[in-house]
């Protein structure tokens, strides 16, 4: 069963007519962790705000829990959940208080649903007494996330829920939604995080409002067309300027402190890599190192974005 369906949604802002979502088309089945992957203006709150109908959209339709975004819009506030990427909870407020208001608002209790939160709430009771505003990021995080679930939703909408927050904190958060989709609840995240897009059941990426790929995170990677080298010397900026100009490259570009170069695939990965180096060491780089890596869905997502298709 779909508990998420788009069809053509596009949302274009302003009097420039600027498209923010461009026809996106994608559906999500219940109980799947889906997540929307892209850098910031990609388009994945517009489309989160449409689904949560808090913004109407252009053009297009959408389904959520069987029911339309525009026509239907109480039904789905009734049954979603929603963290958007912005703190937005009361910062005057307790912990305790942030959250019997938001009980409240969906006329039920904490203590009702309290086995929804418990694993999060936890975490923060001991502070329960404290001012929402006065909270550490990765608190004010499980503080959100335990009011956009006290109310029971069936589908639960996290908008860049780990901006910001420290390492650990995103770890742990992972692992709880993890438990919240053994609840069978269907949860659609977006992340510009492309290490997280792994932990996902399946992925949309997206840039520029339209969707670019739609898979499961290893099916996508296991699309990847070229053979990919990870390239490191003393000096990263000449590295990239040699590697581009080397007669079989594809790309390039940095990646942490490798670049990563692309060149066609079907040829023997050793050899592929001693004859980059030896390309590069005649240019004139020092301590040139090169070897066969991996693609990871940062790569693919680089490949897409220079409009050469994975298939």
């Amino acid at each position: 069963m779909q508990a998420i369906t788009l069809n053509g949604l596009t949302k274009v802002y302003g009097k420039e007519k600027t498209i923010a979502v461009n026809e996106v088309s994608f559906s999500v089945e219940q109980g799947e962790l889906f997540g929307l992957i892209g850098p910031d203006g990609a388009g994945k709150t517009s489309v989160f705000r449409m689904l949560t109908t808090v913004l109407l959209p252009d053009d297009g339709s959408a389904t959520v829990n069987g029911f339309d975004v525009v026509k239907d819009y109480k039904q789905i506030r009734n049954s979603v959940g929603y963290m958007p990427g912005k703190f937005s909870l009361y910062p005057d407020m307790s912990i305790e208080e942030n959250l019997n208001f938001f009980a409240t608002v969906f006329n039920t209790t904490v203590e009702e649903n309290y086995h929804l939160i418990r694993d999060i709430y936890v975490q923060i009771e001991p502070f329960k007494k404290r001012r929402a505003g006065k909270l550490s990021g990765g608190m004010k995080q499980k503080l959100a996330l335990c009011c956009a679930l006290i109310h029971k939703p069936s589908v639960l909408f996290l908008d860049e829920p780990t901006t910001g927050v420290d390492p650990v904190s995103r770890k742990e958060f992972w692992e709880m939604l993890k438990r919240l989709k053994a609840q069978n609840i269907t949860i659609i995240v977006s992340t510009p995080y492309m290490d997280e897009a792994a932990l996902c059941d399946r992925i949309a990426l997206m840039q520029d409002g339209k969707i670019l790929s739609i898979d499961t995170p290893a099916n996508i990677v296991g699309a990847y067309p070229d053979q990919l080298f990870a390239v490191k010397a003393d000096h990263m900026y000449a590295l990239l300027t040699s590697a581009a100009q080397y007669e079989n490259t594809i790309n390039s570009y940095a990646f942490g402190e490798y670049a990563h170069v692309a060149v066609p695939a079907g040829g023997d990965p050793e050899a592929g890599a001693a004859a980059l180096k030896s390309s590069l060491e005649n240019a004139g780089l020092k301590n040139v190192a090169v070897f066969p890596t991996t693609p990871t869905i940062e790569d693919c997502f680089i490949k897409l974005t220079l409009n050469r298709p994975l298939n």
